[in-house]
């Protein structure tokens, strides 16, 4: 709301001589820096009285585990309150309404992916925390039922994402990036090269489904001890930041033979709300945990780090960058897969794969910690594949 209504204002505030006193916020970094700053001291500041809230509703984990071997562990974290992830995305919002113009489509429909997945992890957070308060009922949302409402928003990103691109001209929002791919011939025009593979709608339908749908169960999955999924989360979105910012200058676009996505710029900053967001919470969420995320909170990081590498056309680097959260969700799949067709015998000592290194002797500090090392590597990787083309 601060840039709409300093585009409304900017001839009155020229005439004026103040113009000069607020024209930082057209400067689209300063924007970025600033959403990430103010989503952190949103999350730092109204933490303690959320922890407070959530207590007094009685929202607290379980420390039930289906696996044995982690029942005395989960059960140090019994009534640690859960669902904090209502301070996450709450920050994401209000930071990039207040900096982010968001008439701009891109951050619209990412607005729109924040509050879908918020509400559908409350509302499964709500469902499995208070039902001992209610006497029963439902334990939360079953699993189809959450991938429905995961795969129906990925249908209606992909629809309505590739319209607009259709209708404004933005080729390379419906370009297939691929790794190594110069989407400019040095030196040329803004012209796609011909190398540049254009996506039919449905393809691109497909790839926003996939990916939505994944990257939210793989960092729903990943938050399982103090600071993992938060910490990580932190890093991936500061890459995307980055990226972000390229795309949308037609410059750097050009310089770095990446796609230019007009208004990308602007995401920059719903990517910049996300990471302050995410570090805020690492305050109350580091070891010893005061508050867990729950679905709230995972569930809306995964959906935004999908969303925001479609729009920028880096899906592929962003599997790279989230290479923690892909092993996680692997490590899943493939036990459950290899304990049904051997009828029992597993791979890992227990599935996800950080509680697999925990009972196999690392500290849960030590687990998050070389997560971390290993986001940040995959991270920097990711940034540096950008030069090569």
């Amino acid at each position: 709301m601060l840039y709409l209504l300093l585009d409304e204002t900017r001839g009155w505030l020229d005439a004026q001589g103040l113009y000069r006193y607020v024209r930082v916020l057209d400067q689209i970094e300063f924007r970025v820096l600033s959403s990430a700053a103010f989503s952190f001291l949103i999350v730092l500041l109204l933490g303690r009285r959320t922890i407070r809230y959530l207590l007094r509703m009685k929202i607290g984990d379980s420390g039930l585990s289906d696996a044995e071997a982690l029942r005395a562990h989960t059960a140090s974290k019994a009534k640690t309150p859960t669902m904090g992830g209502v301070l996450i995305a709450g920050a994401i919002l209000v930071s990039t309404v207040t900096l982010a113009d968001i008439r701009v489509f891109w951050v619209t429909l990412g607005l729109l992916v924040l509050l879908w997945m918020a509400v559908l992890g409350g509302v499964d957070d709500w469902l499995k925390l208070t039902a001992s308060r209610r006497g029963g009922g439902r334990q939360g949302l079953f699993a189809w039922e959450k991938l429905v409402f995961q795969l129906g928003l990925g249908l209606l990103v992909g629809w309505f994402a590739y319209s607009h691109a259709q209708s404004e001209g933005i080729a390379f929002a419906r370009a297939l990036n691929l790794p190594f791919q110069r989407s400019y011939e040095p030196g040329g025009t803004m012209e796609p090269a011909s190398a540049v593979i254009l996506l039919p709608r449905m393809a691109y339908v497909v790839v926003a489904i996939l990916l939505i749908a994944g990257m939210s169960n793989a960092v729903n999955i990943t938050d399982g001890m103090d600071g993992l999924a938060a910490g990580i989360s932190a890093f991936v979105f500061l890459g995307l930041v980055v990226l972000a910012l390229i795309a949308g200058s037609s410059t750097n676009a050009q310089y770095l033979l990446v796609p230019h996505i007009p208004g990308a710029s602007e995401v920059g900053v719903l990517a910049g709300a996300t990471a302050g967001a995410c570090l805020g919470f690492l305050w109350w969420n580091c070891s010893p945990a005061q508050v867990f995320m729950g679905d709230t909170g995972s569930l809306c990081l995964g959906g935004l780090l999908a969303y925001i590498s479609i729009v920028i056309r880096q899906e592929i680097v962003l599997l790279l960058m989230s290479g923690v959260f892909l092993m996680e969700i692997a490590s899943v799949v493939l036990q459950v897969g290899y304990f049904r067709s051997t009828g029992g015998k597993r791979i890992f000592k227990c599935a996800p794969y950080h509680h697999h290194l925990h009972l196999s002797g690392w500290t849960e500090q030590q687990v998050v910690s070389r997560a971390w090392i290993v986001a940040i590597v995959l991270v920097v990787l990711g940034l540096a594949s950008i030069k090569l083309r």
